[in-house]
């Protein structure tokens, strides 16, 4: 497998901070063995969100967007989790919310943001989990989406 920091340092991202919690919980949670559950992540990356809908406030190039940010703060969160995010085996389960109108069906193709991002990261065997993609009528503060994931890590 390739170094993930050397990947993000060649496609030219840096990590954001992991994001502030908005509420009770924990952001990242281990379970069974070596398995762990990331809590959803919104948008916001460096003070720059995405809130609104995708069928009346933005399009599905910019919901990708807002799904690829919300994948930057999982994975903040998880490299203060993990220490090294090339501890990660396998992404096991992408869950992704998209706050959309009624008549809005692009939900997949708004989370194939976070999805490619994921499979140009860690590649096919490790990147691509089992997936859902959920439209919603409305997200905390108004988020345009959210993601949570499932893995396995060594």
């Amino acid at each position: 497998m390739n170094n993930v920091y050397d990947k993000l340092k060649e496609m030219g991202i840096v990590l954001p901070s992991p994001p502030s919690k908005g509420g009770i919980y924990s952001p990242v949670k281990e379970f069974g063995r070596n398995y762990l559950y990331c809590s959803g992540c919104g948008p916001e990356v460096n003070g720059h969100n995405f809130i609104g809908k995708l069928g009346s406030d933005f399009t599905v190039e910019e919901g990708q967007m807002a799904a690829k940010n919300c994948l930057l703060n999982l994975l903040a969160n998880l490299d203060q989790y993990l220490g090294d995010l090339n501890r990660i085996q396998c992404f096991a389960k992408l869950l992704g919310f998209v706050n959309c109108t009624d008549l809005f069906e692009q939900q997949p193709q708004v989370i194939n943001g976070a999805s490619e991002l994921l499979k140009e990261l860690f590649g096919d065997e490790i990147g691509l989990p089992a997936r859902s993609a959920i439209g919603t009528n409305a997200l905390p503060g108004g988020i345009a989406c959210e993601i949570e994931l499932l893995l396995e890590y060594k």
